[in-house]
């Protein structure tokens, strides 16, 4: 496991492309959002992804949510109205999630199955910046049902596993997750707040 420090406000550049290359050859890496730390791995390998699922110890009937790298990528993943994106404009990039309609690219492992994704941009140049090349999952670092924690340290004592690449920030000041809201309905649902 390889830890590479860098500030989160000026992130080094190295880093974030190092972290890419780990993501493209399937490694599965944490990293820092603008809510909490996310396990990463590439959305396309299914290996890497089903990696995240074992980390996490979560079942694999539980989707995870994907991070691309702005609102325009957001297509990619998922099929967006004129109405969702009016909302995803006013909120993203931001600490939100929101689950669509998900275009048939997207792996099934990703999702558990669903038609549905979750999508985040989150307001964090180093998140944004690795997924400049594929989709990303986006999942708090956290064992399922645990406490979600802010440092890598207490992360990693945990999780009680190697990860590929950790992307040190230091502490966040947040240890809450993005706000959870389903648009796939007439009315937007708070799944989670």
């Amino acid at each position: 496991m390889k830890i590479l420090k860098t500030d989160n406000s000026a992130p080094d550049e190295s880093v974030i492309d190092e972290a890419i290359e780990v993501l493209a050859n399937g490694g599965v890496i944490i990293y820092p959002t603008d809510t909490v730390y996310g396990l990463g791995a590439n959305i396309f390998d299914n290996k890497a992804v089903r990696k995240v699922f074992e980390i996490k110890q979560r079942s694999l009937l539980k989707p995870l949510s994907v991070l691309v790298s702005d609102t325009d990528a957001i297509e990619l993943i998922a099929r967006v109205s004129i109405y969702q994106t009016d909302t995803i404009d006013k909120y993203l990039p931001g600490p939100y999630t929101f689950i669509l309609n998900k275009t048939p690219i997207v792996p099934r492992v990703v999702t558990g199955g669903s038609t549905h994704v979750g999508v985040r941009v989150p307001k964090n140049e180093i998140a944004c910046g690795l997924a400049s090349l594929f989709p990303i999952t986006t999942t708090s670092a956290n064992l399922s049902d645990e406490e979600v924690l802010s440092s890598p340290k207490d992360i990693l004592n945990q999780l009680g596993c190697d990860v590929d690449l950790v992307i040190d920030v230091g502490p966040l000041k947040s240890n809450k997750a993005s706000t959870i809201v389903d648009l796939t309905s007439a009315q937007p649902t708070f799944i989670r707040r």
